[in-house]
């Protein structure tokens, strides 16, 4: 799968994230600065979020990760892109419920709060969790769809 990454700064956590989804055999596009680039403009959380998110909406990327310091504002801006499902998962149990009931296809992460071990649980979760595919489950997919068109 085509992965898509960012981050506002460049942590030893962004350096890990990479790397867990290259051992899985992913290719990874990474949309932030580079270790060591201080932070600019260029890099703000909305921006490099947003690249990283479309990337998934239009077809170029199959899912991302999104990383900023709290999680909450790359989870907030992917989730302004039509067709993104972005899930701020703290633990794997949360990634593998997004996976489950939401059919989240953005992981979001805290570079504060998220330990690199529990980084790799939350990635094992989110990669080896499918989307469910019941009737309930479609169903309120189908309503999320209807949102994202305005329909209430």
């Amino acid at each position: 799968m085509k992965i898509t990454v960012s981050s506002d700064e460049h942590s030893p956590l962004v350096d890990a994230v990479i790397e867990e989804i290259e051992q899985r055999g992913h290719e990874v596009a990474y949309f932030g600065p580079a270790a060591g680039e201080p932070a600019s403009e260029a890099n703000d959380w909305p921006l490099v979020t947003v690249e990283a998110a479309s990337r998934v909406a239009d077809g170029r990327a199959d899912e991302a990760v999104v990383m900023c310091w709290t999680g909450t504002g790359a989870s907030l801006a992917a989730n302004k892109v039509p067709g993104i499902r972005a899930a701020l998962c703290h633990d794997a149990e949360t990634a593998k419920g997004a996976r489950v009931w939401n059919h989240a296809n953005v992981l979001a992460l805290s570079l504060r709060a998220t330990p690199i071990p529990v980084a790799r649980e939350i990635l094992e979760a989110w990669f080896s969790t499918p989307y469910s595919d019941d009737a309930w489950n479609l169903r309120q997919m189908a309503r999320i769809r209807a949102l994202e068109r305005g329909a209430a």
